[in-house]
């Protein structure tokens, strides 16, 4: 799974780094986001645009919001089959801006955490679904989840799944869709020789903790 990420990147760089003039977002960097804040993400309703929307999916049909706070991801092998998904991989697909994640690897009785990004240094999209929720009440929530995938020859040594990352090239078409198959191919796992990682500190452990202390190296893997 994918429970927390990095989004190091200004919302000016982000906007530069996509391509997007149309930006309704003013969050600040984050070195810990975990469920249930609000993140940053890139949809196209028929114009690119830079929003904020909720960590942890909540379906159109949800009776409680609080559905959405097991709901972080979605696995590419069902994601069309599983209701809570399947509209969303149909018409609401987005790219969650993130600069890189972390995993948690075992090593004994304990787990260490890693933090896994582009050689490059560059922002990227994860793969993401996003829906429109309104309560009884009227209180409208927009919230995403992130598609998880088998893990790439980096990603094997510390975790057995890890998050889709949509290559350059093929952000345009993931959001603007197309057959549902081309769809699915693109739920593959990311380059390992694109990507790095490394241990960092325990104190990512806690949400709470969110400074740049959060990406320094503390060794290697």
């Amino acid at each position: 799974m994918c429970g927390r990420f990095v989004r190091e990147s200004t919302i000016p760089d982000i906007a530069e780094a996509f391509g997007i003039e149309n930006v309704s977002s003013d969050l600040e960097p984050s070195y810990n986001i975990a469920p249930t804040q609000m993140i940053a993400a890139i949809i196209d309703d028929g114009q690119k645009q830079l929003v904020e929307v909720r960590w942890g999916l909540i379906p159109s049909w949800a009776e409680d919001p609080a559905i959405g706070n097991r709901m972080i991801n979605a696995r590419a092998e069902t994601v069309t089959e599983k209701a809570s998904f399947k509209n969303a991989f149909k018409k609401r697909r987005c790219l969650i801006v993130a600069d890189g994640f972390y995993e948690w690897k075992k090593e004994g009785d304990s787990k260490r955490p890693v933090f896994i990004r582009l050689k490059s240094r560059r922002p990227f999209g994860f793969a993401g679904l996003y829906e429109n929720w309104t309560s009884p009440l009227g209180e409208q929530i927009t919230s995403c989840a992130i598609i998880t995938t088998e893990p790439n020859d980096l990603m094997r040594t510390i975790h057995q799944r890890m998050p889709v990352i949509v290559p350059k090239d093929k952000e345009d078409l993931w959001l603007a869709g197309g057959d549902e198959a081309d769809m699915l191919a693109l739920l593959t796992p990311y380059s390992s020789e694109e990507m790095e990682a490394y241990g960092v500190s325990r104190k990512v452990n806690s949400p709470a903790n969110d400074s740049p202390d959060c990406i320094r190296p503390t060794g290697v893997i």
